[in-house]
């Protein structure tokens, strides 16, 4: 081949690259092929940048040479950046800054409200801990929202489609959260309000004696474990309510279970008939599940006296789910001292259907009942099957005259309540999205719950069964092994034959 022929395939080549460089960044595009299509912008966050009229400007605070496990979190998110950027047509613009690189970066981002956190790292067979920062600042116009830490598995679309949600959104709807039946303040449900307080304007609203709940005002509703009589006008403006088509909120406690008397007890508010009349019955059932949490127990042994953690059946974790956005992404809910939820209604306007079941061991238990936290349970002691705890009801839910409204109903109204003083406790992140889940479903039209709990799922091979568990093992073990000798294999066959047909032709 002559030299001016090689120059010229070399120009060709760069010439294509190039080319191919250009179009990549023009017209950016990536396959997904994982299970819940985490790579994939959602319908609702396209829609938020097509809307956007303004340019977004988004500030990550990455450190760098950070261990491969947390690493990846840094490219994720810059390639989720990178189509931001693309979809909203330069109308999102970012960059990332290392904080480590000096003192004066790390106070800049400490003061933009991006905190430290501690990460693990070998170095010399020794492990230490590093300050990283994993977190972004959003800015539009003269408002910003501060993402703290992005992190591993989590959900990056979410967190930057609701900060440019919010700053976006001059006017976000109103949500209600009812007071005056002994209902939990507003902060002691701090961690579901903080969540909802980025789409909603959350409210307490404390029913007059005359005075209707104000239509249009508020798109939701939330009933919270209430624990006073609802008087009978009460339950008529919440009647007046979704006959005028808004949606309503009930985490119901219709029983009581007492650690300090072992007693469970029956809990009448009358809210309890207002529900059955819709075709929403909450029992006054103990709800008892094999798969539960524990409960701490003071033993003694001797003079030493300890604590120990015990199974206990009435506080079931709900993992059985409806295909349903409210639902979606969760993995475990705990609902202590919960009560089943049954359903009546013939209404043909009217559809309710569960979206929450407990697992295929658990039993029912009516009230009163004397709570034994030492009793020894059996497998026979959990009969039952996939129970409801948590329904969805959607169509004319206040008569024939309404408009369509929805509502939720859970068979337990203390799974998202944080309490208050030294009583408060941190929830797990399921607890919480389920109530969030639940009001983004009656509330929000964007889409967005869909994002909420997108993320990396978690399938943790305890929940396998052990023949399972051996399969995966060997086949994790073997398949690799069997791979190279396949390889090896066809590659002695295809030397043996270009061998053969040398000899041939000589």
């Amino acid at each position: 081949m002559k030299q001016k022929d090689i120059y010229t395939r070399l120009a060709v080549l760069f010439g294509i690259i190039l080319l191919l460089n250009f179009l990549a960044n023009r017209l950016f595009f990536r396959l997904d092929f994982t299970a819940d299509k985490r790579y994939t912008l959602s319908s609702a966050t396209l829609d938020i940048l097509k809307q956007l009229k303004n340019p977004v400007t988004i500030k990550a605070y990455f450190s760098e040479n950070l261990p491969p496990d947390i690493g990846t979190v840094r490219r994720d998110f810059q390639e989720q950046l990178v189509e931001f950027e693309q979809r909203s047509k330069g109308k999102v613009v970012y960059e990332f800054v290392n904080p480590n690189e000096s003192e004066e970066s790390e106070g800049k981002a400490q003061q933009a409200g991006i905190q430290p956190v501690l990460v693990n790292i070998r170095e010399r067979d020794q492990i230490k801990q590093q300050r990283a920062y994993l977190g972004a600042v959003v800015s539009l116009g003269d408002g910003t929202e501060v993402i703290p830490v992005i992190r591993p598995g989590g959900a990056m679309e979410y967190a930057v489609a609701t900060a440019i949600k919010k700053l976006s959104v001059k006017n976000k709807p109103k949500v209600a959260i009812l007071q005056g039946h002994g209902e939990p303040s507003l902060e002691a449900i701090m961690q579901a309000k903080q969540e909802l307080d980025i789409l909603y304007d959350i409210e307490a609203l404390t029913l007059t004696d005359s005075t209707a709940i104000p239509q249009g005002k508020y798109k939701t509703l939330a009933i919270i474990a209430p624990k006073d009589s609802f008087p009978g006008f009460h339950l008529d403006q919440l009647d007046g309510f979704l006959k005028e088509g808004g949606n309503i909120f009930v985490a119901l406690n219709r029983v009581d279970g007492n650690l300090k008397t072992m007693m469970g007890e029956v809990k009448n508010i009358e809210i309890e008939k207002w529900l059955s009349k819709k075709g929403i019955v909450v029992e006054d059932n103990f709800l008892m599940d094999i798969k539960c949490g524990a409960v701490s127990v003071r033993q003694q042994q001797g003079f030493l006296q300890f604590n120990t953690q015990v199974s206990f059946p009435y506080f079931p974790v709900v993992s059985t789910f409806t295909d349903h956005p409210i639902t979606k992404g969760l993995e475990g809910v705990f609902l202590p001292f919960a009560s089943n939820i049954s359903i009546t209604t013939n209404d043909s306007l009217v559809k309710i259907f569960p979206i929450a079941k407990t697992s295929k061991e658990s039993s029912l238990q009516k009230a009163p009942v004397y709570i034994n936290v030492m009793q020894q349970w059996k497998k026979s002691d959990f009969a039952q099957s996939e129970i409801p705890v948590a329904v969805v009801a959607t169509g004319q839910l206040a008569g024939n005259s309404g408009k369509k409204s929805k509502m939720v109903v859970v068979g337990d109204g203390d799974f998202a309540v944080n309490g208050e003083g030294d009583n408060r406790m941190q929830l797990q992140p399921d607890n919480v999205s389920l109530m969030v889940n639940s009001i983004d479903w009656l509330s929000d039209d964007t889409g967005l719950i869909d994002l909420r709990t997108k993320g990396v799922t978690s399938r943790p091979l305890e929940t396998l069964e052990d023949g399972t568990k051996t399969m995966l093992k060997y086949t994790n073990l073997l398949a690799p092994i069997v791979l190279i000798i396949l390889y090896g294999f066809v590659r002695y066959q295809r030397q043996a034959k270009k061998r053969q047909q040398w000899l041939e032709e000589r």
